[in-house]
């Protein structure tokens, strides 16, 4: 199945997502990384097409990570952090905004009703694109929120330039070739004095690559996240900068003293779970609930259900979150580096 499927996937892409990589993390250098970082279209859809459907039955239709107060559901945990940063960048009524990687539209159509904005929703996967259109049709916010097929490194070429009033990317750009190219971009389509808001994927500056483990958890959450290249925070920071942007506001939101850690849901522990509707989401990520989707999978996958390479992708996921869990407690890895900064007034 090389060809697209009538929902976009392409069944190729999918089967060829974790050639990518070595299996070892030793072994992968870098001309493997250059590699992905080159071909970061292929490596960013493969991963999706064969990842979307397992988000939206492990995790949620908002494709991110959040901070957690004690007690807090996990929905609204997820609305929150969006809010945040709605109200970080100072939305207002009217603006037209651009979500940059907008996934199936989850933040987008929570942000557009909470800060009664219009939201354009850019994803370069046409099978995400599809499934936004279709819940945001559902929920009555199609007028509201729309949703275009393509590149973030081509935004100008796509919407012009000084479109958009503000700009947002929750977890997105780290799947860019450089941070450098992607912030340019969204410069360009900001107007004058324009907003743009980020949560970014990064690791922290205690990370090393020379160490061995460091390396290891890096490799793991680019392997199970469709990301080319993990890269540290300053060069998030210096790639804004660089481009022309004034930051009024940066933080890393994981370095808050939080109780309930970020990554929890990701532990499978049942008796962290903070609401009783939650323990359904920490059960899939327990022992038995990866042994469920393990043979789930791969027995949907042999009836024809889900395209050939779905079960491998899923079984990525499982180091990821393991990577993912270990770089957030040894504090190597953000998922919310936050930074709201602003394209100048030209004279």
């Amino acid at each position: 199945m090389s060809s697209a499927t009538a929902d976009g996937r392409v069944g190729s892409r999918i089967q060829n997502y974790t050639k990518f990589w070595q299996k070892d993390a030793a072994q992968d250098g870098k001309a493997d990384t250059d590699n992905r970082v080159d071909s970061y279209t292929d490596v960013v859809n493969g991963y999706y097409d064969g990842a979307t459907g397992l988000y939206e039955f492990g995790w949620a239709k908002s494709f991110h990570f959040c901070r957690f107060y004690k007690g807090e559901g996990f929905a609204a945990a997820l609305a929150r952090h969006e809010h945040y940063l709605s109200a970080q960048m100072g939305l207002k009524p009217g603006m037209r905004v651009l979500d940059v990687g907008c996934g199936i539209g989850g933040p987008a159509r929570e942000i557009a009703q909470f800060s009664d904005v219009s939201i354009v929703g850019l994803n370069n996967n046409e099978f995400q694109v599809g499934r936004a259109r279709q819940y945001t049709k559902k929920v009555g916010l199609e007028k509201q929120v729309t949703f275009v097929k393509g590149d973030f490194m081509k935004l100008a070429e796509q919407f012009g330039e000084n479109s958009f009033d503000a700009v947002y990317a929750i977890e997105a750009t780290v799947h860019a070739p450089t941070w450098e190219g992607v912030y340019s971009e969204i410069k360009k389509v900001l107007k004058p004095g324009g907003v743009f808001g980020v949560y970014e994927w990064c690791m922290t500056d205690a990370w090393d690559p020379s160490i061995p483990l460091h390396k290891e958890i890096a490799h793991g959450i680019e392997l199970g996240n469709g990301i080319p290249e993990m890269r540290p925070l300053k060069k998030a920071r210096d790639a804004l900068l660089a481009v022309g942007f004034e930051i009024e506001h940066e933080e890393d939101l994981a370095e808050r003293p939080d109780e309930v850690p970020w990554y929890y849901p990701l532990e499978g522990d049942i008796f962290k779970a903070q609401t009783a509707w939650d323990y359904l989401t920490v059960w899939r990520m327990s022992w038995s609930g990866k042994i469920v989707t393990h043979y789930g999978l791969w027995l949907i996958e042999q009836l024809g259900f889900v395209p050939k390479g779905t079960w491998e992708v899923g079984e990525t996921l499982k180091i990821a979150s393991d990577a993912l869990v270990a770089g957030g407690r040894q504090k190597l890895f953000t998922p919310m580096y936050l930074v709201v900064c602003r394209k100048p007034v030209e004279n």
